[in-house]
């Protein structure tokens, strides 16, 4: 069931550029709109929030431009309209009292039933004090509060900013985003993985060689200069979304689809893995950060990272997972790699092609548009004995169904109203990431300089011996549309 519920943004006052730590702020009209366009939500109120000195009728034109730009299905003036009646403002400066009396209004006119549910599109510096503000305006009750990544920069500050938090909110009522574990392609991993009979079998380290989970992006900072600073590419990306991706790649299966059994099985995942050694690290930088505007000239700050990490239990012991992501870098890609071990004896002739292209892979894309492709060696036909290495591939958008994806933040976002956790992570699995990643923060190699559109420093092929990194593939994905 859905209640009526009140949606409190509270963000950055910064508003319209990409936010430290979190989505893209020019955005925040999108999700809630379709979520109520499509009925999902059968009632609404949205209030914005921020230090802007502006008024409910700005709110909405800034919400309006918002949809014009960004929102990817067409929509009606009518539903504009009634979109629209739903958006209300009130200034930080205005205090808690009329935050209250402005959600009293909301609620009044919603009915029965209603739940509150608090985003904080903020930087973790200013996260407290917008807990804390809720607490001032007594609306932590009938409330769900989601948190933007990162949560926390360390053991320490992760461990405090849980404490306060649970000072204000039960941890059943904090949700903490990662947009990655929202795509659609990663819940496809359990499915993948617990629904067929064929997979399970062969997910250990009798069958799998090594796991890479690949996410190089394109993008440089934009205006995050200040928060990237203070962060880095292993906060920034490992902690957050590769590790969580690694979760539902390594899990055990759950007693059954439901929020504890899930979370509790991830952080067993977390729980194996060995503390990140800085010898298994290669930290790199783009040639020209230190010219952005706003980096320390002689910034150490890394804008990209790749690691092996390994999961010490009867499933993985000895299987090396290889994680890589990075800014200004080839392509733009989020990628996991299943290299399954190769026969320990070939009975094919010299010359046949058996093991000339490497071990067997499945592989998983995990854009929006997800795709999946298990390669193999098959002959070559004609005379003699030639191997080839083919693919069987399955792309979302061959079935028809590629409209009906919910966005990342659109399905977490219904989530969290729901009371649902499966995609979220919790205060024990947050702190143990940080605490298995404490000893590379504490004694972090040196930054190594790549060239802007390259895949990283030279350094990462001797990181990943005797194997090689799945990207850039060598194969081409297989274009859906021409069959």
């Amino acid at each position: 069931m859905i209640w009526n519920s009140t949606c409190l943004l509270i963000f950055n006052p910064d508003l319209w550029h990409h936010q430290p730590g979190g989505k893209c702020a020019e955005k925040f009209a999108t999700e809630p709109f379709h979520l109520t366009n499509a009925g999902f939500i059968p009632g609404c109120r949205i209030i914005g929030v921020s230090l802007d000195d502006i008024d409910a009728d700005a709110f909405r034109t800034i919400a309006r431009d918002s949809l014009d730009k960004f929102l990817t299905r067409k929509f009606s003036q009518s539903e504009w309209e009634a979109f629209a009646a739903s958006l209300d403002y009130v200034p930080l400066a205005a205090g808690a009292n009329a935050l209250k009396e402005a959600v009293d209004r909301a609620e009044e006119a919603l009915g029965a039933e209603t739940r509150r549910v608090h985003y904080l599109s903020v930087p973790p510096s200013a996260a407290l004090l917008a807990v804390q503000l809720l607490a001032q305006a007594e609306l932590t009750e009938r409330s769900r509060i989601i948190m933007e990544k990162p949560f926390g920069t360390d053991l320490a500050s992760a461990v405090a900013l849980n404490k306060k938090l649970h000072e204000v909110f039960d941890e059943k009522q904090i949700f903490r985003i990662d947009h990655f574990l929202g795509k659609e392609p990663a819940q496809n991993i359990l499915a993948f993985r617990f629904a067929n009979g064929l997979f399970e079998p062969i997910w250990n380290r009798n069958f799998i060689d090594h796991v890479q989970i690949d996410v190089p992006e394109t993008l440089g900072l934009s205006t995050r200069a200040a928060f990237y600073e203070t962060t880095g590419a292993y906060r920034d990306m490992v902690v957050t979304h590769l590790f969580q991706i690694l979760a539902f790649m390594a899990m055990e299966p759950p007693t059954a689809l439901e929020p504890a059994p899930i979370s509790e099985e991830k952080n067993k995942v977390f729980r194996s893995m060995l503390p990140i050694e800085p010898r298994d690290v290669v930290r790199g930088q783009y040639i020209g950060y230190r010219n952005e505007p706003g980096v320390d000239p002689e910034s150490d700050t890394d804008t990209f990272i790749a690691l092996k990490c390994a999961i010490d239990n009867w499933r993985w012991a000895g299987v090396p997972f290889y994680l890589r992501t990075g800014k200004r870098m080839a392509e733009g890609q989020r990628i996991i790699s299943i290299a399954f071990r190769e026969p320990p004896k070939s009975m094919f002739p010299a010359g046949s092609g058996v093991g000339a292209q490497g071990p067997d892979h499945l592989t998983f894309d995990l854009a929006d548009a997800s795709k999946v492709s298990l390669s193999f060696y098959g002959k070559r036909p004609g005379p003699g004995f030639r191997l080839d290495k083919l693919s069987l591939q399955f792309a979302m958008s061959e079935t028809g169904l590629i409209g009906e994806v919910l966005e990342a933040y659109e399905r977490l976002i219904l989530d969290a109203m729901r009371g649902d956790h499966t995609l979220f992570t919790t205060a024990e699995g947050i702190e143990r990431l940080w605490e298995v990643s404490q000893p590379l923060l504490d004694n972090p190699p040196p930054v190594r300089l790549y060239d802007q559109g390259g895949w990283g420093p030279k350094s990462i092929h001797q990181l990943i011996a005797p194997h090689a990194w799945r990207l850039p593939f060598e194969r081409a994905w297989r274009d859906a549309a021409k069959g």
